[in-house]
């Protein structure tokens, strides 16, 4: 009776406090136009990197706010943030059928701008009792979520992917792109129709397939994994210029691991071990000029990282700050840019994966942010945090992520990690959680990042 005492408590106070925030938030709606439009959250608050722990709450605490439903609710103080469940048992029978989101550089949201509806795309794994991939809407006027259903017809070959490495077009409301054996394929969300992006099999062959593929913002130019059918080997970076309908490649020179173009399309990041030592190097390629850079992994390369227009930020395993993530700008000249963030230990790492999905051509990265998420098993809360790119080292404290790694829900330690992207505008996060249980839900958290920009 205490705990329920506590909760209507809560419940009065956070409606008091997200009123007076969004009053505040209001009046700083100005100064942040220029990356979030007219566009505000409640609750959040800014802290200095490397920030505050907080006590991790239990399963039987998340029980007494989160809805058992799909729908809207509010995290409780500290945070008060506006969020939705997007997943409930409904979806699965009651079994652990939602696959996670598939990374912070897959957008998991479509471009929604101008449109009160925002697509969000998941899978529904169909061997355990889900419909396979399918399709949520927000409605951004009157913050309500729905389930539209399955992406394609149980009849489909696609019905049983696992949509991983699926992610939304940046320019194009409803396209939703889909690898296919050795084809890129975009795919209509709404009309059911495909449209074929390219076939790498009269350049590389029939013995080739797609696999980690990125666009361009402008959907103009795609970058991929060139990959042995069959076995899965890696054998290199393949890009491909809608423009000019040709292919560029670039075979591995070492232990190779991944490719992802920049979102101007300018820019190619390849990620592979090329002298043996450390972790893997980043080689930076112009494409309009073809000159080629690498970065040593010990020199600053990034692992877990995202792109912007013409940079990267990402995490820099050997800065002498722990859990540090620094930015790499590509033009007018290769220059390596401050820590943008880290945390207090090694023991704690705040942020494991980070997503710069909202990305905006034009802007200063310094007037950017990017966002991340991570789980472990310390003491203390993880949490969804957001930061500048400018090096002050400034933090926005979203929401709890929620994840036991001791809870069954959801499988491997990696699949219960959150990975969580940002929507094309920044004002999304969405990301899965076992919330302690036996199965992982997915949830999006409005981002009152005009705190950090104001």
């Amino acid at each position: 009776m205490r705990l329920l005492g506590r909760f209507f408590i809560f419940i009065l106070l956070s409606t008091y406090a997200v009123a007076f925030l969004t009053s505040c938030a209001g009046e700083d709606a100005g100064s942040s136009s220029s990356a979030l439009g007219t566009f505000t959250a409640a609750g959040g608050f800014i802290e200095q990197v490397p920030g505050d722990l907080r006590p991790r709450w239990s399963a039987a605490e998340l029980r007494t706010f989160l809805p058992t439903n799909r729908g809207k609710f509010i995290f409780p103080a500290p945070y008060n943030t506006e969020a939705f469940r997007i997943t409930d048992a409904s979806d699965c029978g009651g079994t652990d059928c939602v696959t996670p989101v598939g990374y912070s550089y897959w957008r998991n949201s479509n471009a929604h701008e101008g449109s009160n509806d925002m697509w969000i795309f998941l899978s529904l794994n169909s061997q355990k009792g889900g419909p396979g991939p399918t399709l949520f809407r927000l409605d951004k006027a009157t913050d309500s979520i729905t389930k539209v259903g399955p992406l394609f017809p149980t009849t489909s070959k696609f019905s049983g992917r696992s949509g991983d490495g699926w992610y939304f077009s940046a320019s194009r409301a409803n396209q939703l792109y889909i690898n296919d054996g050795p084809k890129l394929l975009r795919y209509d969300v709404t009309t059911h129709t495909f449209e074929t992006v390219f076939d790498l099999t009269g350049e590389f062959g029939s013995d080739r397939e797609v696999w980690q593929m990125h666009s361009s913002n402008d959907d103009l130019v795609h970058s991929a994994t060139l990959r042995a059918k069959g076995t899965g080997s890696f054998l290199g970076c393949l890009v491909f210029s809608e423009t000019t309908g040709q292919f560029s490649y670039f075979a591995k020179k070492g232990t190779y691991d991944e490719c992802h173009i920049d979102k101007s399309g300018h820019y190619l990041m390849i990620l592979e071990n090329i002298d043996g030592r450390n972790g893997s190097e980043n080689v930076i390629v112009d494409l309009q000029t073809g000159v080629e850079t690498v970065i040593y992994d010990e020199k600053g390369g990034v692992g877990h990282a995202d792109m912007g227009y013409n940079y990267v930020v990402g995490a820099d395993g050997y800065s002498p700050l722990p859990n540090a993530f620094i930015t790499w700008s590509f033009a007018p000249s290769l220059v390596k840019g401050p820590t943008v963030f880290h945390s207090s230990s090694s023991k704690i790492p705040r942020v494991n994966h980070v997503s710069h999905q909202n990305a905006k051509p034009g802007l200063p990265m310094h007037q950017q942010f990017a966002c991340g998420s991570s789980a472990d098993r310390g003491a203390a809360q993880n949490e969804i945090l957001c930061f500048l790119l400018d090096g002050t080292e400034r933090e926005l404290v979203v929401a709890p992520v929620m994840t036991d790694l001791d809870a069954s829900g959801g499988g491997s330690e990696y699949y219960k990690l959150p990975k969580g992207n940002l929507d094309i505008t920044g004002q999304y996060f969405i990301w899965t959680t076992n919330t302690g249980g036996n199965r992982i839900d997915a949830f999006l958290v409005k981002v009152p990042a005009q705190l950090l920009l104001s």
